[in-house]
């Protein structure tokens, strides 16, 4: 269907070109795209942070556009903090957290925040885990009530694991069919080995299925503590009503010995490609990257926009060549994931089976493109432009601005220098694209994984370069380890 579609297309194309030799031809535009418009002034709303005597940190941001107030509480332990044996615990205790406090019922919760037309939202990322609750300005004080029966006294009542339970394992029923989420969590094995944050975080069958109310009261007994957490406030309110609030509601809060963080050790990268046989696939997944950089590193700047140069917005080398160019693929992306201790940076693309061979090709060389070679200053001001143009769109609502605020404090980053965001981006230069670029790309040494229909491109790897590759089964997954030449050595992140 896809080639008689093509060849249809080509025919209209021939036959258009027959027409306009007999017409005049049409007056089709050539010049360039408009340039971006100028940059919106963007001022960050004020802040004042205050330290409970339990260790609690308050951030309170004014934003008086709209009267709404966004609640976060975060606490400092996401999937990184689960025991091994019990993958998916940190998750599975976030999801329950809305499920019901010593005080409330599921029911009851639900009843509350929706009488006040409020939303509720909880869960856990791999470095923290959170509550965030948005409502109008009068229902503050019923907002901040619920946040602290919610995150101090989660009720964990044994339907409610079991209704969540069933819910994770269909979600993992679901997701070993979806390469995307394959390709995610093969990934993530490849570039951190055994590390925490290669695992995936809702567990898997095995791991999901053995845990029990006591692990789920352990893990909400040893980091959900005042000296573990962050709450943010942002909204149509002032600092002093916010302050007394926490210390209403949370100040009785005892602190406690919290368990030390994932280690901040992770694996040298080393070049890997794993193939995850899924027969029938028409698509491959393709995703290719490698250690990144920390968050709080003085690159991270430089090597986020080298990244848009790459694949994202305002840029996208690998979707000009193999959207654009090659008509391989619909879509065509890089990005940077950030997290406490290290991260990654991840190519990735989807194209028919055929062209996976060709695509994984072009992507290893863009990447070795981009080290090689200085980008042109258009491409950084296209990234530039785009990065400091969407920043007034990210303090725009309560959600966002907190979102913004809480990222800085748990990473360890200057709220100081939030605002000015805009300019460091603008002064980001193509030496230091090329700096970070050779600094910290390494294309011999990428991890590389492919989700498809092996039996379709195999043989036509080894004509691209890729001699060395190890191919699974999807069953193979659930038991699977890296071998040791995909984390050899062990180095702190850059």
């Amino acid at each position: 269907m896809r080639r008689f579609r093509f060849a249809v297309l080509g025919a209209l194309v021939i036959g258009m070109a027959h027409v306009a030799v007999a017409q005049p031809a049409a007056d089709w535009p050539r010049e360039s795209p408009p340039p971006p418009l100028p940059a919106r002034q963007a001022t960050f709303p004020p802040y004042e942070i205050r330290t409970l005597s339990n260790g609690l940190q308050v951030v309170v941001v004014m934003h008086h556009e709209q009267p709404a107030v966004n609640l976060r509480f975060i606490t400092a332990a996401g999937a990184a903090s689960d025991p091994l044996d019990k993958k998916g615990v940190g998750a599975l205790a976030a999801q329950l957290l809305g499920q019901g406090t010593t005080t409330r019922t599921a029911t009851e919760i639900a009843e509350t925040i929706d009488y006040v037309g409020g939303i509720l939202d909880v869960g856990a990322g791999t470095d923290l885990s959170f509550v965030n609750v948005l409502v109008m300005r009068d229902s503050f004080d019923l907002a901040a009530e619920l946040v602290a029966d919610i995150v101090r006294r989660p009720s964990f009542a044994p339907q409610e694991i079991e209704r969540q339970r069933q819910q994770v394992l269909s979600g993992l029923q679901v997701s070993y069919d979806d390469p995307t989420y394959l390709a995610s969590i093969v990934f993530g094995r490849l570039v951190y080995g055994s590390h925490a944050y290669g695992l995936p975080h809702n567990g898997n069958e095995r791991t999901v299925r053995a845990i029990t109310r006591q692990d789920l009261q352990a893990f909400h007994e040893a980091h959900y503590a005042p000296n573990n957490a962050l709450l943010g406030i942002v909204g149509d309110i002032d600092a002093e009503t916010v302050f007394a609030m926490a210390e209403r509601v949370f100040g009785d809060w005892e602190r406690k010995v919290v368990p030390e963080p994932a280690s901040p050790s992770l694996p040298e990268p080393t070049q890997r490609l794993v193939i995850v046989d899924k027969p029938g696939s028409t698509q491959t997944a393709i995703r290719v990257g490698h250690l990144g950089l920390a968050r709080t590193s003085p690159d991270f700047l430089a090597f986020d926009v080298a990244m848009k140069i790459l694949g994202g917005e305002g840029g996208n080398r690998l979707g000009g060549v193999l959207r654009t160019e090659r008509s391989l693929t619909y879509s065509a992306s890089a990005d940077v994931a950030s997290r406490r201790f290290g991260g990654d940076f991840m190519a990735k693309t989807d194209t028919r089976s055929d062209a996976t061979a060709e695509a994984l090709r072009l992507m290893v060389e863009e990447v070795a493109r981009l080290q090689r070679e200085r980008v042109r200053p258009f491409e950084l001001q296209n990234a530039q432009a785009y990065l400091a143009g969407s920043f007034p769109l990210t303090i725009e609502a309560p959600n966002a601005i907190a979102a913004q605020v809480l990222e800085a404090l748990v990473y360890g980053l200057d709220l100081e220098e939030l605002p000015t965001y805009p300019n460091r981006i603008n002064a980001v230069t193509v030496d230091d694209i090329q700096r970070v670029s050779r600094e910290y790309l390494r294309p011999q040494a990428l991890s590389i994984v492919l989700v498809g229909e092996a039996r379709t491109f195999l043989n036509d790897l080894s004509r691209v370069g890729f001699d060395d590759y190890e191919v699974l089964s999807v069953a193979d997954l659930e038991t699977w380890e890296p071998s040791p030449s995909s984390a050899a050595g062990v180095a702190a992140a850059p």
